[in-house]
């Protein structure tokens, strides 16, 4: 071999090794490019993956809250359905009082007399009807009988006395009927109580 041939030779393998150089150091970036652009997708990928979870908590938050609107709401209309009528019941209540006592007082009169009969007998139909009707939209009496243990839930007292043979804390007279609506306290019995 020549010593142009070593040039050559020498300049061929400085080539090949400025190549295979280059070459090594194009696939060195390339990696380094290849892990920056996986890090990057990695990173967008945790970010998208983290909005992804934000939007889903807000949704499964929007729909619960969708869920209590929608509850309170029928609980609300219920209770419109139930209670609706307290008001008219509060009007109609007295009148009922008032029919009774008038009813009572006649029964307490005892006369024997036609025309005082047919009243009597108007009176308690149509006290019958008002109580059908009553009972109809859910109006119950409270119970409150005489000997009956007094019930701060469902009696107010009027007054308390002293009275031999009689418990304390019972009932020993009504003064006033009290009424339920639907299993709510509308008005109290007033009654009297022993000592």
């Amino acid at each position: 071999m020549s010593e142009e041939q070593k040039v050559e030779d020498q300049i061929v393998d400085n080539e090949v090794v400025e190549a295979l150089e280059d070459e090594h150091a194009n696939e060195e970036a390339i990696e380094e490019l290849a892990a920056l652009e996986a890090e990057e997708l990695i990173a967008q990928i945790r970010a998208v993956q983290a909005k992804a979870d934000e939007n889903w908590d807000v949704a499964l938050r929007t729909k619960a809250e969708m869920e209590n609107v929608r509850r309170r709401t029928e609980k609300e209309v219920s209770n419109a359905r139930k209670f609706g009528v307290e008001k008219l019941v509060n009007e109609i209540l007295p009148v009922k009082d008032s029919m009774e006592l008038g009813l009572k007082a006649a029964i307490d009169l005892d006369i024997e007399d036609e025309s005082v009969h047919k009243v009597r007998e108007g009176m308690e139909l149509t006290l019958k009807m008002m109580n059908d009707a009553m009972t109809k939209i859910g109006v119950t009496e409270v119970s409150a009988e005489e000997g009956e243990a007094y019930s701060a839930d469902f009696h107010q007292a009027m007054s308390m006395q002293e009275v031999a043979g009689k418990e304390s804390n019972t009932i020993i007279a009504v003064v006033q009927k009290g009424y339920m609506l639907n299993e709510r306290l509308i008005r109290p019995a007033m009654v009297m109580v022993a000592k």
